[in-house]
């Protein structure tokens, strides 16, 4: 396959000059005006951040999009899916209370807030998905679905179960109803190893299933029947005794994420943006935010998903980490041709090529890119 252009801009602005004007800038170069937006329902995906954490993307960010969207005659919204997890986002009313609580309001962003799967995350459409190897059909948020054009705006960052979370993330696991995170998860369950636990029941607290218990001698234990694999215990614990030690199992949830991408945006225009800042070791679930492991780097976008995410994987493993980071913490032994793998670094288990590999193997994007710098 012939490379993809993949557009970028650094995070340095001119005085007079800010970072929204380079953003517009980025995705106008990039191309969104090739779109054809007139009278369009336009869902731009998003993640609006756990309550707690600090590293989501700005609100500010989302009004630049929407607003070049409504010049070009679109009538876009922004939109997630609601967890399978414990926390502020697990139905439509704390989800939407959680997206004001974090700044994404009408009167910041200039557009309504959709929760694409509904009150209790159980409004969605079976979609099927063509060249799907581990899924046949993708459980979909309704209002993604609904919409005539996906634009992904996407904070990109660590994650514990995937290695990293971009675009093919925010789409594939974001996009998905309830019912299709647990589809997307049920391959893969934690293990606790009980030298490292400390019985301090933290983990508990993350866990919507009720599938941890502690036994008579105060370590964790987890009941498979009623774990969902969601890797929500994994980033809970500090002493990283909880950890999903089958490689296979997250190289199954990138499988499953590719193939839920690629049922979202099969057969409508789609446009994606990527800010490589805060980049923070563990998803944007969380209700904390680590510090980040490298300096900030800039804003990428491309009309290709996957090349996207491999243009900011290369940016991210080009940089140097930060010491004081969970970095600093790594003993560095995961190399690549041209350096270190800092995903692999941060979460052992993980292998991003997987997710990459297996999205072009589908037909998605590709990994190849044309790097093209917007000033």
């Amino acid at each position: 396959m012939d490379s993809a252009k993949v557009y970028f801009t650094n995070m340095r602005t001119k005085v007079g000059e800010s970072l929204l004007v380079k953003l517009d800038r980025l995705i106008v170069k990039a191309g969104i005006k090739e779109i054809d937006f007139k009278q369009k329902y336009v869902a731009i995906k998003i993640h609006f951040g756990e309550p707690g954490n600090l590293a989501f993307l700005r609100p500010n960010f989302a009004k630049v999009v929407a607003d070049r969207i409504k010049t070009l005659g679109g009538m876009p919204f922004l939109t997630d899916c609601n967890t399978l997890y414990v926390g502020r986002r697990n139905n439509a009313l704390v989800h939407m209370d959680a997206a004001f609580e974090n700044g994404y309001t009408p009167f910041s962003t200039g557009v309504q807030n959709i929760i694409a799967d509904g009150l209790r995350g159980t409004d969605d459409v079976d979609v099927p998905v063509k060249d799907g190897k581990y899924c046949k059909v993708a459980h979909i948020g309704r209002a993604i679905m609904d919409a005539d054009i996906i634009i992904s705006l996407n904070h990109f960052k660590g994650h514990e179960l995937t290695g990293f979370g971009g675009a093919l993330k925010n789409i594939g696991m974001g996009s998905g109803s309830r019912a299709g995170k647990m589809a997307m998860h049920n391959d893969g369950k934690p293990e606790v190893s009980k030298a490292d636990c400390i019985g301090c029941k933290i983990c508990t607290r993350f866990c919507n299933q009720g599938a941890i218990s502690f036994g008579a001698d105060k370590k964790a234990v987890i009941d498979h029947k009623k774990c969902v694999g969601c890797g929500r215990c994994i980033g809970a614990c500090s002493k990283n005794a909880i950890s999903n030690n089958e490689s296979s199992s997250n190289d199954a949830l990138n499988f499953k994420i590719a193939e839920y991408s690629k049922a979202v945006l099969d057969g409508r225009p789609h446009f994606h943006i990527s800010v490589v800042n805060q980049v923070s070791p563990y998803c944007d679930c969380h209700e904390e935010s680590d510090a980040a492991v490298i300096p900030d780097i800039g804003i990428f976008a491309s009309f290709d998903p996957v090349a996207l995410d491999k243009a900011c994987i290369d940016a991210v493993n080009a940089a140097s980490g930060i010491a004081t980071s969970i970095l600093g913490d790594r003993e560095h032994t995961h190399k690549l041709p041209n350096g270190e793998d800092h995903f692999t670094d941060i979460h052992p288990t993980t292998d991003w090529r997987t997710q990459i590999a297996h999205a072009e193997k589908i037909g998605l994007g590709t990994g190849n890119y044309e790097l093209i710098t917007v000033k």
